[in-house]
Order: C-alpha cells, then sequence, then structure tokens
C-alpha cells in the first residue's frame, strides 16, 4: 500500500509541474526559517496568526481563479469585497436595539446582505462580460472603480465602526480555542469550489469554456449563462473576504486590501491556473496562498527589510512566474479534440 501511495504522489508531481514547483518552494523557504528564525516563526501562535490572516485574500483569489478558467480575470474583488464589507457594518449597525445588544438573527443577517451584494456586484461583471462583450480585464477594472466610488459615497471616505463586539467575537474567534473562525469559512468555501469543479457539469463546463470558447457554443455550451454564473460565484467569494476583513479590523472603509488585488493574481498564476483559461486546480491555488502568506509572515521576522519592498517582490516574483509558466507549458491546440479530452473528464 506504502509503495502504491508513493507511487501515485511521484505521479501526481511529475505530472503537474505547478505542485511541485510550489511544494519545492515551500519546503526551502521552511527549512530558510527553520535556520534563521525557528523560535520566531514555529510557534503556534504564528501559525494561528497566518491561519488568521490569509482567508481575506485567499478568498478573493479563489473567485479570480474561477474567472480565469473561462479564460476571463475579475479585478474587481477587492472593491467588492470592501463595499459588502461596509453594507455589512451598516446592517449590523442599523440591527442593534435600543439596549445595545444585537439580535440572535443579527450576524447571518447582515453576513446574507453582504453576500447578496456581492453575488450582485458579480452578476453585473458577468452580464456585462458576456452580453456587452466587454473584455473582462476592462469591465472589471472599471467596476472596481464604480464599487469603490459608491463605497466611498456611502461613507464619505470614512472608516465606519462601531460594530456590536459581538460580530468580531464570532467570525474573528477561535474553534474549540484552538482554530480560527476565518480559517473556517475559507475551508469551507474551498470545499465547496473543488466539488463544483471536480464533481459537477458546472465544472467540466467551466473548463471546456476555458479550453475554447468557440467550440463550446457550437456545442450548445449557454456560454452567458455560465459566466454570468461564475462571475457571481467570484463576487460572492470577495464578499466573503470582505465580511472576514470586517471582523479582522472592526472596521469598514472603501480602500482596505488595495495590494490585495496584484497578491490575488500572483496567487492564482503561481498556482498554476492558465491566464489564457480552461487549465488550473485549486489545490495548485491553496498551495500558492499558503505559500504566499509563509513568505510575508518569514519576511516580517526581518526588520531589515522595510514593508515598502513588499509590493516590489510580488511583483517581480509574478513576472518570474509568468515567464516560468511560458516556458514550461505545453502549448496545445485549443480544438475541438481538447474538448473532447475535458468532456473525458482530462482537465487541461
Amino acid at each position: 500500500m506504502k509503495n502504491n501511495n508513493s507511487k501515485g504522489l511521484s505521479a501526481i508531481l511529475t505530472r503537474d509541474v505547478y505542485l511541485t514547483r510550489l511544494i519545492t518552494l515551500m519546503a526551502i523557504w521552511m527549512i530558510f526559517m527553520a535556520i534563521f528564525k525557528f523560535d520566531s516563526f514555529y510557534s503556534i501562535i504564528n501559525y494561528q496568526t497566518m491561519a488568521a490572516q490569509f482567508p481575506e485574500y485567499g478568498l478573493m483569489a479563489l473567485g479570480i481563479m474561477l474567472c480565469m478558467i473561462t479564460g476571463g480575470i475579475d479585478l474587481s474583488v477587492v472593491g467588492v469585497a470592501n463595499f459588502a464589507s461596509i453594507v455589512t457594518g451598516m446592517l449590523l449597525k442599523a440591527m442593534v436595539d435600543p439596549s445595545g445588544e444585537l439580535p440572535l438573527i443579527g450576524i447571518p443577517a447582515a453576513i446574507l446582505g453582504g453576500l447578496l451584494v456581492g453575488a450582485a456586484a458579480g452578476a453585473l461583471n458577468g452580464f456585462l462580460i458576456s452580453k456587452i462583450r466587454i473584455p473582462p480585464i476592462l469591465c472589471t477594472l472599471g467596476s472596481y472603480e464604480l464599487f469603490t466610488g459608491i463605497a466611498i459615497l456611502f461613507t464619505k471616505g470614512k472608516a465606519i465602526s462601531g460594530f456590536p463586539a459581538a460580530y468580531s467575537a464570532t467570525i474573528a474567534g477561535k474553534l474549540f480555542n484552538i482554530i480560527p473562525m476565518q480559517l473556517v469559512f475559507f475551508v469551507i468555501m474551498a470545499a465547496i469550489l473543488a466539488f463544483l469543479l471536480n464533481r459537477t457539469t458546472y465544472g467540466t463546463k467551466l473548463y471546456m469554456l476555458g479550453t475554447n470558447m468557440n467550440a463550446a457554443k457550437f456545442s450548445g455550451l449557454k456560454t452567458d449563462r455560465l459566466l454570468i454564473k461564475t462571475y457571481m460565484l467570484s463576487g460572492i467569494c470577495a464578499a466573503l473576504g470582505g465580511v472576514v476583513m470586517l471582523a479582522n479590523y472592526n472596521s469598514a472603509r472603501a480602500d482596505y486590501g488595495t495590494v490585495y488585488t496584484l497578491q490575488c493574481v500572483l496567487i492564482v498564476v503561481l498556482g498554476g491556473v492558465s491566464t489564457v483559461g480552461g487549465k488550473g486546480r485549486i489545490s495548485g491555488v491553496v498551495l500558492a496562498i499558503c505559500l504566499l502568506q509563509m513568505l510575508s509572515s518569514g519576511l516580517n521576522r526581518f526588520p531589515q527589510v522595510s514593508s515598502f519592498f513588499i509590493p516590489l517582490i510580488w511583483g517581480g516574483v509574478l513576472i518570474i512566474i509568468m515567464v516560468l509558466n511560458h516556458f514550461t507549458e505545453n502549448k496545445k491546440i485549443k480544438s475541438p479534440k481538447a474538448i473532447i479530452k475535458v468532456l473525458n473528464g482530462q482537465k487541461m
């Protein structure tokens, strides 16, 4: 049994160069931190902190992953997240009774309101991309500014705070006093998306669409509806990230998490999702999220490395990874034959 398991793992790593690359980079970084910063990096508190931090942008990255599999992209996730967090916060404050207490249904209702905002924002993106034929990169860049502008109007450019303490205690608390609740939200959403991609016709159609949109249309696939659903899912993921941000910061503002857009794109590309669509695994994206959080947390252990260098590092890594992907990806002709492979369960 052990031999079969080891052979299976070896076959997966040999076939998937992205997973191999991620695991190698993670091992190198863990060895490096073990040598130079063992006590501060390898501690329960540090890992709990990391598990509470990365779901913010990790959830947004999951949404971008779905859109990139279709051959598009969603650059509006940060704007949607902030807008959703502001709406959630306003609903929380509105539901506080005269005695200052929040009703039992208050937190679920406020979160649901934020998720509905995300779904509506994603539906708008999907409609403009599928029906009006606006290129995804331009559409979502414009909608990012739109949602940010609306959020600024709602808040007059200021941060809103003063939410019931029960919200942060619940969403930013710890399950069994060990596992951060933010991590629980991320794991649940990742599991749902993994099921949709690998066990449902939605996932098959999504890979089919990203592999060759024209062939997908001729095969009878309702591409417009599929795109709208996908961007709605991306909006929901972003809104859930905003719900987590609201709990972590205990405030909401239109310009929180502005660096997350670059980080999310870096994560998705590093995780092996093709920039032209039709290829990508959620396991690779999750590993890339963990790697990026470990790098970020590790760099903070070195005071000589200024935080101003972080965006430079992420941008440089993104360019390097895209160059590596260009030379390592197998160049496949996107023909109807490729569609048949996808339909037979061979993910591109």
